[in-house]
């Protein structure tokens, strides 16, 4: 098997760290969030009641799209954006933009609507990381983010394929195939039986064109 890397190192590869996929994607029109998430989160956020929605974009790139629709989005709704890259538009006020890992990283609330952009893409324990996020939901909250279940390996190097789509959908976790995005509403508990063994970073290019981590687990 390829010799894998753990999240020290895989945060320090030249694939992970010089991903711009969300550096200039803007929240609406072409190269934007609203084209790849299927929705305009503004407008979803918009249309739920009460006080204090929030809206976390994981892999949130240079921050752009969050500053957007800060300028859209009511004043007591708490947007943030976390990125393991430094590179935001602009430091304090609103949105809050933290510079972390996402496997290590974790909010102080639930959110309404958690995104992530072609990110898990990047990571090295994308279920792991998975099985985090979909617990910070609150009861209505929305999850969607891409995922190319193709990069999640198995035993020999295998793709997990329908038994890792089974869990996901036991769990009330909806993969759609054609689009490669998952998605879910309402915070869930997810237990897969899979071990993270590490991280492939010469994988090669995915259906996006661009570089991309193949995470590695073993079985259980």
């Amino acid at each position: 098997m390829t010799e894998l890397l753990d999240d020290r190192a895989l945060h320090a590869s030249s694939v992970v760290a010089n991903c711009a996929m969300n550096r200039e994607r803007q929240l609406a029109g072409v190269n934007s969030y609203a084209r790849e998430l299927g929705f305009d989160p503004v407008e979803w956020l918009a249309a739920l009641p009460g006080e204090g929605v929030g809206w976390l974009d994981l892999c949130c790139g240079s921050g752009r799209a969050l500053l957007q629709a800060a300028e859209r989005v009511r004043a007591d709704a708490q947007l943030v954006g976390v990125d393991l890259v430094d590179a935001f538009l602009t430091q304090g006020g609103r949105p809050t933009l933290v510079a972390a890992p996402v496997e290590s990283w974790t909010p102080d609330r639930r959110f309404d609507l958690i995104t992530c952009v072609h990110g898990l893409h990047y990571v090295g324990d994308k279920l792991g990381v998975l099985g985090r996020v979909v617990s910070w939901l609150t009861p209505g909250g929305r999850f969607v983010a891409d995922l190319d279940l193709d990069s999640v390996r198995v035993g020999d190097g295998r793709a997990a394929g329908r038994r890792l789509v089974a869990g996901l959908r036991a769990a009330g976790i909806d993969y759609d195939a054609r689009r490669k995005r998952i998605s879910c509403v309402g915070a869930r508990e997810l237990s897969l039986a899979y071990q993270y063994l590490g991280a492939d970073d010469r994988a090669g290019p995915n259906y996006t064109g661009q570089p991309a981590v193949h995470s590695h687990y073993q079985p259980v």
